[in-house]
């Protein structure tokens, strides 16, 4: 992967771990739109910035930005899907 530049396939990985780790956190904050460091996809995507816009449906990448100044922050935790909808 060069610094400076994702390939499709590294896109795509980051855009998977995004919808089903982050976003579910971001829709719990209420977040609309944003940036967020790439760290949660794995240590190699940590200069890696997304830009994140709220759909209908959820969330979009909109925008890839490298960054070696950026800095990852801890999302709140996950909570599960019982205690939010009360099901067992």
């Amino acid at each position: 992967m060069s610094k400076k530049e994702l390939n499709d396939d590294d896109k795509a990985h980051v855009a998977e771990v995004f919808d089903e780790d982050v976003a579910p956190r971001l829709m719990i904050m209420h977040a609309r739109a944003g940036n967020i460091n790439c760290d949660f996809a794995g240590a190699e995507y940590k200069n890696w910035v997304v830009e994140f816009r709220s759909t209908r449906f959820g969330f979009e990448i909109v925008d890839f930005e490298y960054d070696e100044d950026s800095r990852s922050f801890e999302l709140a935790p996950r909570l599960l899907i019982k205690e939010i909808t009360g099901n067992v």
